[in-house]
């Protein structure tokens, strides 16, 4: 045996708790940040169906259509627990929709999503 593979050996013992103890540092890093990718993603989410909230609830909303129907239909697409806001600004509908994304502890977001449109009975004018 040569004096390479014995110093190779000794060396091989040594290090073979070092494995384990960097997947150990490694895997909760790891873990995180995974969770975090998976909530920015819910995040994204809520804000594409708040969006798409507000969109319906304007539609409702330029046909004139009674404000309880302008809300269901912003909260029939909504989030769950999400608040609607209709206004009514001259020729123009808003409708804003807004909900709380709980995240780690204490933590939450808010994401929202606006949408207007013209009340059709100014389009004939």
């Amino acid at each position: 045996m040569s004096s390479f593979d014995a110093a190779s050996r000794g060396r091989s013992a040594r290090d073979a708790g070092t494995v384990t103890a960097e997947a150990a540092v490694v895997l909760p890093v790891l873990v995180a940040v995974v969770a975090a990718l998976v909530w920015g993603l819910m995040a994204v989410c809520a804000r594409i169906a708040c969006v798409d909230a507000a969109q319906a609830g304007a539609r409702a909303a330029a046909r004139s259509e009674p404000r309880a129907a302008v809300i269901r239909a912003a909260r029939g697409a909504a989030p769950r627990g999400a608040r609607v806001e209709l206004a009514r600004e001259g020729d123009l509908v808003r409708v804003r929709v807004a909900a709380e994304l709980p995240g780690p502890g204490r933590l939450t977001a808010q994401v929202r999503g606006e949408a207007t449109a013209l009340a059709e009975e100014t389009v004939g004018r």
